[in-house]
């Protein structure tokens, strides 16, 4: 027979290593021992089987002693909230009353250990108030009593309380450990409080943990949250230690704040460092492609991981057939979409707007209706799809009953996004009082910029001057240091002849100090990105390249092309005007593609702005002139091809 210092020896050496079968029985031939000379024991067989997942034979044992001390009642409140499905669950919360109940009764209850553990006991189940009033019950909370409760409102939702939680605590003089300050800057990232986060990174490196790559990934996560870039890469650049995770959460970041050649640049040194990019980076990098037009940086950026792995991962999978489709290349987002082994709801959603976007509408909605057959539901995100997809081919009868089916048989409240697309459907077909009505009557919540700006674009296409002096009211109110409002205004000023008020608008924007936003327009050439702004000659080829325009544009006057010059803002000569459209970026990066591409060769330009009526018309007459076709998005997409336009006009 194994006496009790053998069993002893046994737990020290490794008890939570042990087989449950063997603890089992251990805890069978408990009370046949003699422990006088142990009493450790119980403590150490508790522990071994909470460790093991023998939670209910932990609580038995527990039950049995005698007089459970303040070592035991953690390990009996920790297995008592691992329980199965401990989240609100009723034998998880009977255990851990009875054990409250009981501590009540001894001089233990009051030690900082044991109110911890109920604390977290009460937060894993749902009861944040019982949480609170267990914290409230501690003289003097300590770094690990301040993290439970901090991470105990975070996790039920409430990041802005726990904040403040923390603010607290480090008014009381906590110094945290490494998990606290993860912890707390992770609170502190998703409400953007950059502010208290701030003080958090200081206080961490000040207590030496900057050294930690989770409490640095941390920090850099909350200054990317808040947008401040270059403090994220100055946190980036002194990690000692940097893994896949912080490499991807940079690239991510640049990704994320329009910064898509960073974040490129980034990717592509991290595997110049023989780092592996994981699920995070080659998202990221793909974004930024997708921003960028760049297919072919996105295909290289595609070989740095397994094929299989885009097929099994429905995050990898969306993030691909966005960038084919927001390429143009729809047929290559199809087949990804086709050999997908895992497609959830994300990844049709991401095929339906890429073939809607792209002026693929019947196709769409066959999938649509293959998604239903399969039984996948359609959610709110699906209708916005359908939506958008009307918006870009002027269906407002579909769009109308698109938006009733969503509320009225599917039961989804539309989102202000939802709205927002029917405000754009409706004011591109010149339906600008419904659209109004829409806003002003039927929306439940206040409209954000981009419905009023959705409103403000048919405003300027319909040349609705009255209406839209009203909208940018409302746009300076939730926008006071947007140019683009006030751009827009001017130009519906102009085009109408009101330039008296165009010149009054632009010296309001100078007194506020209010820059406009200069047009830039990309094009990718030889693995490289190749950035142009209006008028530009900074390039070494533009000799050849104004060169090319005036080649352009003698050959589109010859087929009947007339400048469009009254989209151009300023009140100057015709003939200015004309010099001022010839010169737009995305022009220029047409011709400089054309001069360095190969003969039928794809052109894809991204711009940064929605393209102009007269640029409209140019480019479908250069397609038919140099027989290629000409991809241009980012804000809108148009595929040029043969002096015709996917947009059907309607843009």
């Amino acid at each position: 027979m194994v006496g009790a210092a053998t069993l002893r020896g046994l737990l020290v050496a490794g008890g939570a290593r042990l087989p449950p079968l063997t603890l089992k029985l251990l805890h069978g031939r408990l009370l046949r021992l003699d422990l006088h000379h142990y009493a450790d024991f119980p403590t150490l067989l508790l522990r071994a089987l909470s460790s093991a997942g023998l939670h209910l034979h932990a609580l038995r044992l527990h039950s049995l002693l005698p007089f459970p001390s303040h070592l035991t009642f953690p390990i009996a409140l920790k297995s008592a909230s691992r329980l199965p499905g401990n989240n609100n669950n009723d034998d998880a919360l009977s255990a851990g009353a009875q054990l409250h109940a009981r501590s009540l009764k001894l001089p233990s209850h009051s030690n900082p250990h044991v109110l911890t553990s109920l604390l977290n006991l009460y937060a894993k189940c749902g009861l944040l108030r019982d949480a609170q009033r267990v914290f409230d019950e501690m003289s003097r909370p300590g770094t690990v009593s301040w993290t439970a409760l901090i991470a105990a409102y975070m996790d039920a939702g409430r990041e802005h309380e726990a904040v403040g939680i923390a603010r607290n605590a480090f008014a009381s003089g906590m110094r945290p450990d490494s998990f606290t300050a993860v912890r707390v800057l992770t609170a502190c990232a998703r409400v953007t409080d950059l502010v208290t986060g701030e003080a958090v990174w200081k206080s961490a490196v000040h207590e030496g943990l900057s050294s930690s790559v989770f409490v640095a990934t941390a920090a850099m996560d909350l200054y990317i949250k808040c947008g401040e870039m270059e403090k994220a890469r100055e946190v980036f650049d002194k990690m000692p230690n940097r893994d896949a995770v912080a490499w991807g959460a940079m690239v991510g970041g640049y990704a994320s704040n329009s910064l898509p050649q960073q974040a490129l640049d980034l990717f592509f040194a991290m595997q110049a460092e023989g780092m592996r990019p994981d699920c995070y980076a080659v998202v990221g990098a793909l974004s930024a492609c997708t921003r960028l037009g760049a297919l072919d940086l996105g295909r290289q950026v595609v070989g740095a991981l397994h094929w299989n792995e885009f097929l099994d991962n429905p995050v990898l999978g969306t993030a691909l057939i966005d960038m084919y489709a927001k390429c143009g290349c729809t047929g290559e987002a199809w087949t990804v979409f086709r050999q997908m082994r895992k497609r959830d709801i994300i990844v049709w959603n991401a095929m339906i707007l890429g073939l809607g976007m792209t002026g693929h509408g019947k196709i769409m909605f066959a999938l649509v209706g293959q998604m239903k057959k399969m039984g996948v539901t359609l959610n709110d995100n699906t209708f916005i799809g359908l939506l958008c997809s009307c918006t870009h081919a002027g269906l407002v009868k579909d769009g109308r009953r698109y938006f009733n089916t969503m509320t009225q048989l599917y039961r989804i409240s539309p989102r202000i996004e939802h709205y927002g697309i029917m405000v754009d459907l409706l004011s591109r077909a010149g339906l600008l009082h419904e659209a109004h009505q829409l806003i002003e009557k039927d929306m439940p919540m206040q409209a954000n910029a981009v419905v009023w700006g959705a409103l403000l674009g048919g405003c300027k296409i319909h040349r609705d001057a009255e209406l839209a002096e009203h909208v940018l009211k409302q746009l300076i109110r939730l926008e006071p240091w947007n140019s683009g409002n006030y751009v827009m205004l001017s130009n519906i000023y102009s085009n109408s002849g009101r330039w008296e008020d165009a010149a009054k608008l632009r010296l309001d924007m100078k007194k506020k100090r209010v820059e406009k936003v200069p047009a830039c327009s990309w094009v990718e050439y030889n693995g490289k990105v190749h950035e142009f702004r209006v008028g530009d000659k900074s390039h070494p080829l533009s000799e050849q390249i104004y060169a090319k325009l005036d080649e352009l544009g003698m050959e589109m006057k010859a087929m009947g092309y007339k400048a469009t010059t009254e989209v151009v803002m300023f009140d100057i000569e015709d003939e200015e005007k004309e010099s001022t459209l010839v010169h737009h970026s995305e022009k220029i990066a047409i011709a400089f593609s054309l001069l360095t591409s190969g003969t039928g060769e794809t052109i894809r330009v991204t711009k940064n702005l929605r393209v102009c009526s007269d640029c409209h018309t140019a480019i479908k007459l250069i397609s038919r002139i140099t027989h290629r076709e000409i991809i241009r998005d980012n804000n809108r997409f148009h595929c040029f091809k043969d002096g015709h336009c996917s947009c059907n006009d309607y843009w």
